[in-house]
């Protein structure tokens, strides 16, 4: 069984590559935000709202975590 994908608080993170082109902004400054978890808010079973501090890029604070992307070598940051 694959492993289900879960973001911590400390995780760095930035928006997934398929979130990107979904939404057309693959070159975006979207695409270079990159932050750190500072919490997670279980709104559903399957619906958990992120927080992120981004380093002081204007992007939203709260993010669905099936957006987002563990920062490094793995399919959703990098395809």
């Amino acid at each position: 069984m694959p492993k289900t994908f879960t973001l911590d608080i400390g995780d760095k993170v930035a928006y997934s590559v398929d979130f990107l082109r979904n939404i057309g902004q693959s070159h975006s400054a979207m695409a270079r935000g990159r932050g750190t978890v500072i919490d997670r808010t279980a709104l559903t079973s399957d619906f958990i709202l992120i927080t992120i501090d981004w380093n002081g890029a204007k992007l939203p604070p709260k993010v669905n975590e099936q957006n987002l992307a563990k920062v490094g070598s793995n399919t959703r940051f990098c395809a």
